[in-house]
Order: structure tokens, then sequence, then C-alpha cells
């Protein structure tokens, strides 16, 4: 078995003691299979009633926390984890299943192969709605958007990123993923000037990782409309798909 980076996992029962690294995948399996789960991030917040060992954050978890829940299976994901701290588990004797997510396709047949191959369960309903819901794109052009993630200094999403095809599916085109966009900037450092000028028509202004509010983060924008939005309706692959779709596409 391999997970998403070709990388061989070398189980040979199905996993019933999982530790996640990856909040939106803690959610996705929490809702799926829920008894399986023993140790999450700080990071993982649904559902809020979350019970399990906590192992610190998706930067920086606690190695050594997490060999002492004995795991059958750590899930992490390319973007959201360190390669070191892969390797280092691995190097634990620890089974690392790695997940490569760049955009709502590829977030789709991720979660397919790790609930039906990893975690040896049959396919959610949540996730067969998602795949119905996000199989075909939005046929409006709602205009263009800018999506900051930090202030000082300014990021935003740019290229090859879920959060760019969601919102492509959506009507909305990214204007950091455009033609000339550099694809190996994902997330790229901008000046407010560049984001906040005439030809964009929303910036949309998430609560995580920056958590802008009424009060921080729309007073920067003297052209553009702003908008404060769940960065989990916007970032979160698994259940919060489902609900994305229906908030998202009504606004």
């Amino acid at each position: 078995m391999q997970d998403d980076l070709s990388a061989p996992v070398e189980m040979t029962a199905p996993p019933r003691r999982v530790v996640s690294l990856v909040p939106s995948l803690t959610e996705a399996i929490v809702e799926t299979c829920p008894d399986v789960l023993v140790g999450a991030t700080d990071w993982c917040t649904h559902p809020a009633d979350l019970d399990v060992a906590r192992v610190r954050g998706t930067k920086n978890p606690n190695l050594s926390a997490i060999a002492d829940l004995s795991p059958d299976l750590v899930v992490a994901n390319k973007e959201e984890n360190r390669e070191l701290d892969v390797r280092r588990m691995r190097e634990r004797g620890i089974d690392v299943w790695v997940t490569d997510i760049e955009d709502v396709p590829s977030a789709l047949t991720s979660m397919r192969r790790l609930f039906t191959e990893a975690l040896d369960v049959a396919v959610p309903d949540w996730l067969e709605r998602a795949q119905e819901l996000w199989g075909t794109p939005a046929p409006t052009d709602r205009g263009t958007v800018v999506v900051p993630i930090w202030r000082d200094p300014w990021m935003a999403v740019g290229p090859r990123t879920y959060t760019t095809d969601l919102l492509t599916r959506l009507g909305w085109a990214n204007v950091l993923a455009g033609a000339d966009a550099d694809p190996e900037k994902r997330y790229p450092h901008v000046d407010l000037a560049d984001i906040d000028q005439e030809g964009i028509d929303l910036a949309l202004l998430p609560d995580e990782p920056y958590e802008f509010t009424p009060e921080d983060g729309p007073e920067a924008f003297t052209h553009v409309p702003t908008r404060l939005i769940s960065g989990r309706l916007l970032t979160w692959y698994g259940p919060a798909m489902v609900e994305a779709h229906e908030a998202l596409r009504a606004r």
C-alpha cells in the first residue's frame, strides 16, 4: 500500500489507533469512523467537543507524545506538515499516510483513498455528496477576488491551491493565480497596494490562519470591497466541502 506520495505504508491490518495531524482530516475521520481517532493537533477544532489526546501543532508535533499513543497510523499532509517530522516518525517505526492535495479533484481522490485503502472503511456519504456538488464548475462569472491569509507581512492565496480551485468552481477568478503568476509561489508575499486596487472585485478575509476581524483587516482596504469569511469553508477539505458549497454558492 502506498500513500499519495508513493511512500510505502506497511500496515498488515486496518488501523484501530489513528493520530491526525491535519485539522480538516481530523473532522473527516470523526465524521466517518470516530472510534479509531486517539490523537490530534491543537488546531483540530472540529468537532468542537473533540476529546482526544493533543499532540501540539501541525508544524511542531510532539513526536514523543505521538509515539506514546502507540498509533497504527498517523495521517499527515504534504503542505500542512513537515517532511522532517514525517521522516522522524517513520524512523520510530510509525506508519504515516501523507495526503497530497492541490485542488478540489485531488482532495476528493485523496480522501477516497484515505478511507477505502488506509482506514479500510466504505466511502463516506459526505464524500459522495461532496463529489456530486463539486464535480462541475459554476457557469457564472462572478468576477475577480483576492484572499489574504496574513498581514504584516501580507500574504495571499496563489496558484495551485485548493482554495483557488474551489473559488474557480464558484465562478470567481483569483487575481494571484493568473497566467502571469509564479506557479511555485502558492502563497506569495504581496504588497497591500497590489491587492487593493481597481479591477479587483472582492477581497475575502478568512479567520484562519490569520484571524481577520471587523476591526482588523477591512480598514486596510480603500479600493476593494471586503467580506469576512470562515477559513474552514475556504480551506478545509472533508465534510466542510458540503457545507462550503451551500454557503459560498449562496453568497
